[in-house]
């Protein structure tokens, strides 16, 4: 268990990040500021790798509070095809000393590939003994809709016995609630941790990177509905800036986690 030394603690919560791997994407072609004279890159190198790419790490974040270990995503999977490659959450689990038989909750933020890699494999159940839960909202949208994506339905489906679906805002356990914030998909959510004063977000792919909360007017092509997106990552932005709240993004590097600082003219976001 000495791989929880690295997690980060909300009161007495423990939240360490799961590295199932990475993923590589041109941020001009992904991220876009339609409003925005010029690019809106120049600003940003910083994250972008030597080739001028944006890598997006791909994982998860567990929970530890009581006796409840939380599973946040699930990580893109065995996927290796020069863009995605996953393979690794199973082996960073066990490095926290979690098998999966342990998980006792796998929370998906929402149903993308990328957040449901390790629901199934080979069409069964990676995590025995764990209640897995969406949105309603989202498990229409992927699995159930007409003309809903096959690939979705055939990694999602094997699920169903153990999925709990839900609609409103609710507290899963002590401490642990989630918000809908629909936008990226139909039922995106929040995951807020707190503890006596203390508090996080996981924010899943609200944002795919700091500068989305950084600045206003970001618009990623993986949006389903992307004004409804901007205006909750807007909201969201709003509502962090210049609190104490933790925040951890699917994708932000290295799962770490930040807060997102008032600034004149500009938020800033720092570690840790």
């Amino acid at each position: 268990m000495s791989e929880w030394g690295t997690a980060q603690f909300v009161g007495d919560v423990a939240i360490a990040p799961v590295f199932d791997g990475q993923a590589f994407e041109n941020p001009r072609e992904v991220l876009l500021r339609p409003t925005f004279e010029g690019d809106p890159w120049a600003h940003h190198s910083h994250l972008l790798n030597a080739e001028g790419q944006l890598e997006l790490t791909m994982g998860a974040y567990l929970i530890r509070t009581g006796d409840r270990l939380m599973l946040i995503d699930a990580g893109v999977g065995m996927i290796d095809n020069g863009q995605f490659k996953g393979g690794g959450l199973l082996t960073s689990l066990l490095e926290l000393g979690v098998e999966p038989a342990d998980v006792t909750d796998v929370i998906l933020t929402h149903l993308h590939f990328d957040h449901v890699g390790w629901a199934t494999r080979k069409g069964e159940i990676v995590f025995p003994n764990a209640t897995y839960r969406c949105h309603s909202a989202d498990w229409h949208h992927f699995v159930e809709r007409d003309g809903a994506d096959a690939g979705a339905i055939k990694k999602l489906s094997p699920i169903t016995p153990q999925l709990e679906l839900f609609d409103n805002d609710h507290t899963v356990a002590s401490g642990v609630d989630l918000r809908h914030a629909p936008g990226h998909t139909p039922g995106s959510v929040i995951v807020i941790v707190s503890s006596g004063t203390d508090r996080a977000m996981l924010i899943g792919d609200i944002a795919h990177c700091p500068a989305e909360l950084t600045e206003n007017d970001w618009e990623a092509v993986f949006d389903v509905d992307r004004d409804l997106a901007r205006r909750t990552r807007e909201a969201l932005a709003a509502e962090l800036e210049g609190s104490t709240t933790l925040v951890g993004a699917a994708h932000f590097p290295g799962l770490q986690f930040g807060r997102l600082l008032t600034g004149e003219g500009q938020r800033s976001w720092v570690l840790g």
